[in-house]
């Protein structure tokens, strides 16, 4: 089997629905097998991980985040991601890894809004100025049509740049701009709770997608308490991330109290309950994810001369 080499350009084939609909069917297939390992040299990790989802195939996915990259004008992530034949094993498809990793972090916080935001949301903060805010506001438009934005970032600039960029406008101060949004996406590598529970308003929807490792936060205890919280994936998010794992620790959250996760789409406990309720989606990224997103990828990809 010649391996399929699928170029960022492949996004050109792909779109928001046609995801959501991929990730859906991919949460009514067995529970996956994953595997995470980390690797660090200081401020610098390699993510490692790996999973295999039965009828699905397998991937193996490789993170390299390197902090420093910023300051050189290199993107700070970069990495490889390999899928394989779910029944010979083999080598099935080398997908570009941005591109994979594009689809599969805003999908995942967008499949989280299409069943917990409202519908008539327009207004959407986004806090953090890099890749994912950019990809964000992307797929945001695609549920949410005439969407207001506006976005904050701990370093004005790359608010200011990021905004320039895209039409969007700056929020010079977090709190009345977490005030004013019904839709809030954070996207940060912030170790200490930017956003406060005492800000939040009736009806808000929260897509936590920064935080990755158990030192991470980008929400405070108090904002946990007040929402009803969702995950991704169970597996991949309660015992692995700081975002869950430090209000468990502190006692703001318990285990028992994460409503649901993708796989309880299907009974549909994954939903909003009331239009006044805040709602917390944690977007933990699982390898499951990406390999459900590059099995999208590689369909769109062979069918496209159809």
């Amino acid at each position: 089997m010649t391996p399929d080499l699928i170029p960022f350009d492949a996004e050109s084939l792909l779109t928001w629905p046609d995801l959501l609909a991929a990730l859906e069917a991919g949460h009514r297939l067995p529970q996956p097998d994953i595997k995470d390992l980390l690797c660090y040299r200081g401020r610098d990790t390699i993510l490692d991980r790996a999973t295999w989802i039965d009828g699905l195939g397998a991937l193996v996915k490789v993170a390299m985040t390197v902090p420093g990259n910023a300051k050189r004008g290199r993107p700070t992530i970069n990495g490889s991601v390999t899928l394989y034949d779910d029944i010979s094993g083999e080598l099935s498809a080398l997908i570009d890894f941005h591109l994979v990793t594009k689809w599969k972090t805003a999908g995942d916080s967008l499949l989280a809004a299409s069943k917990l935001a409202r519908p008539d949301s327009r207004r959407i903060l986004l806090v953090g100025g890099g890749t994912v805010a950019r990809s964000m506001v992307e797929a945001y438009s695609s549920l949410f049509p005439g969407a207001e934005f506006r976005i904050w970032s701990r370093t004005p600039a790359t608010a200011e740049a990021t905004a320039a960029a895209l039409g969007l406008e700056v929020a010079r101060d977090l709190e009345p701009a977490v005030r004013w949004a019904e839709v809030i996406c954070t996207c940060t590598m912030s170790t200490e709770p930017l956003i406060r529970g005492d800000w939040l308003q009736p009806g808000q929807h929260l897509d936590l997608i920064g935080a990755y490792l158990p030192d991470m936060r980008e929400v405070d205890d108090d904002a946990v308490s007040r929402a009803r919280v969702f995950v991704d994936a169970r597996v991949t998010t309660v015992h692995q991330i700081g975002e869950i794992m430090q209000p468990i620790a502190s006692g703001a959250l318990t285990e028992e109290s994460i409503i649901a996760d993708f796989y309880d789409l299907a009974s549909g406990r994954y939903a909003r309950r009331s239009q006044d309720e805040i709602t917390i989606a944690k977007n933990g990224g699982g390898a499951h994810l990406d390999l459900m997103t590059a099995a999208y990828i590689l369909g769109r990809w062979r069918g496209r001369a159809g």
